[in-house]
C-alpha cells in the first residue's frame, strides 16, 4: 500500500470536523480521529525523519497548518479556517464534501 498525501489527509480532516461539534476540533482531536477515517499503510505509519516521536502521517496532518498558504491545501483553498491550535469547517468546506 501507497503512502496516503496530504491532500487524502485534508479530506479526511474535512470529514472529521464535519462530524465534530461545532465543525472544529483541535489539532490533538483531528490527530486521534484520523485513523478511523483513512487507512494508514505501513509506510504512513513509519517514524518521521524530522519530527521526533511523531509518525510520517502525523506530519502530514501538522503541514497542513504549516503549508496553509500553498495552492490545494484545505485552508488556503477556504474549506478550512485556522487559529493556533485549532481548525474549523467553512460553508465552502461543507459543500465541498457534498
Amino acid at each position: 500500500m501507497s503512502k496516503i498525501t496530504e491532500s487524502e489527509i485534508g479530506q479526511a480532516v474535512l470529514r472529521i470536523l464535519a462530524d465534530s461539534p461545532g465543525g472544529s476540533a483541535t489539532i490533538e482531536q483531528l490527530k486521534k480521529a484520523l485513523p478511523d477515517y483513512v487507512k494508514l499503510s505501513d509506510e504512513d505509519r513509519r517514524p518521521s525523519e524530522t519530527r521526533n516521536g511523531e509518525e510520517v502521517w502525523e506530519q502530514q496532518l501538522r503541514n497542513l497548518v504549516s503549508h496553509r498558504t500553498a495552492e490545494g491545501n484545505i485552508i488556503c483553498e477556504g474549506y478550512a479556517a485556522y487559529e493556533p491550535g485549532r481548525l474549523t469547517i467553512t460553508e465552502a468546506g461543507r459543500n465541498y464534501l457534498k
